[in-house]
């Protein structure tokens, strides 16, 4: 009998250690008409297999001329990410199809919209040196802030 109480014991305290992690992999953020993100870091526990993202755009302006996104990337490889995606279009969140320099990417929406997406950190490496931004044209260089992995 209590070799049942000690298993079930370490199932409840499994399923709440879970639904917990599950919490600390969702981050949230914000974007407006004023080309402004909410925060400047977006972190995540390195232990994260997957992480859901979701983007509200509490603006008012519509995708085609105020419309933002998120884009993760290395910080090395923002500026160019950001420079050719702009040729990609809206129909691609300006973002290069198939990038593998993208580590995920949310789609370009307008304002009073929102957005989620969940991506995988298995390309990740923990304390990597990792940026986010809105690759929307000429967004990327304003638009952008840390995303931490660790």
């Amino acid at each position: 009998m209590s070799l049942r109480l000690v298993a079930a014991t370490f199932a409840l305290a499994g399923l709440s250690f879970g639904a917990q992690a599950s919490a600390e992999c969702e981050v949230s953020i914000d974007a407006n008409d004023m080309m402004q993100f909410s925060t400047k870091t977006l972190s995540v526990p390195a232990t994260c297999k997957e992480v859901k993202l979701t983007l509200n755009h509490t603006g008012k302006m519509p995708a085609q001329s105020m419309g933002h996104n998120v884009v993760i990337a290395d910080t090395a490889n923002l500026q160019a990410v950001g420079t050719e995606g702009m040729s990609a279009g809206l129909e691609n969140s300006y973002v290069k199809p198939n990038d593998d320099r993208v580590y995920a990417f949310t789609k370009v929406i307008g304002g009073g919209e929102s957005t989620s997406i969940t991506f995988s950190t298995e390309k990740m490496t923990p304390g990597g040196d990792y940026s986010f931004f809105c690759s929307f044209p000429g967004h990327w260089a304003i638009m952008q802030g840390k995303f931490e992995f660790k």
